[in-house]
């Protein structure tokens, strides 16, 4: 959707993993409105994907420079009829009537959040600073379990309130602390979602801790600190 109009609705959308960790969209040319392109002289290279034939994307109210680009020769024969959008062009994209938010969602990506009683810890510089048997353990596909705890049972008193915030398509939208411990500032280690997504409602008004960051003791044990994009 831009400037309060769909301008693409298509059955045949591709997704394409430029990178690992999430897939694009890639829209076939015949489900794209004719007002919605226009061509420019940039070309942008790809070693995978081959030269791009850039387009600026055109709203009844705006104009994006270079917001959409087309490999019609690439060597990926799958998308050589098919339009990649910088997701940030559009107002909104959604899959059936559902909106979703910052990527393409990947299907092979899957949120479960379970209770526990587990007795988990919190630990920073050697100083306390959440502990719970109230937990939510929250799995999602590649990454480490991350352990949701009731602000009760989190010490405040340690945590301040940043202004970075970040979006997940299967989450929605976190706020950061930085969490003071052992004479050290911590910049935004503990992270919650105060309005989370359906498949993720579970986690809502908790408060996590980086795995990669902090120590955590579950049940006694200090698990091993992971190693991951977030490190």
């Amino acid at each position: 959707m831009l400037d309060g109009e769909m301008v693409l609705d298509s059955t045949a959308v591709l997704l394409v993993w430029e990178v690992p960790n999430y897939p694009q969209y890639y829209i076939p040319i015949g489900d794209i409105s004719d007002s919605v392109l226009r061509a420019t002289s940039e070309i942008r290279r790809s070693p995978s994907r081959g030269d791009a034939h850039v387009f600026d994307v055109l709203g009844r109210k705006s104009s994006i420079q270079g917001g959409a680009w087309h490999h019609p020769d690439s060597p990926l024969t799958d998308i050589k009829d098919h339009v990649r959008f910088d997701w940030q062009t559009m107002d909104a994209w959604f899959e059936e009537d559902e909106e979703v938010y910052v990527h393409p969602r990947d299907p092979y990506t899957r949120i479960d959040v379970l209770d526990s009683s587990r007795h988990i810890r919190i630990e920073i510089n050697g100083e306390t600073v959440a502990d719970s048997s109230n937990a939510k353990l929250l799995f999602e596909t590649g990454l480490p379990t991350r352990y949701y705890l009731p602000k009760t049972d989190v010490r405040f008193d340690l945590l301040s309130a940043t202004d970075k915030s970040t979006g997940c398509p299967y989450k929605g939208t976190a706020r950061y602390w930085t969490v003071s411990a052992g004479g050290i500032l911590h910049e935004n280690v503990a992270w919650g979602y105060d309005t989370p997504l359906p498949e993720s409602r579970g986690i809502e008004g908790r408060v996590a801790f980086y795995n990669e960051k902090v120590d955590i003791f579950v049940d006694g044990d200090l698990l091993e600190r992971p190693t991951t994009q977030f490190s």
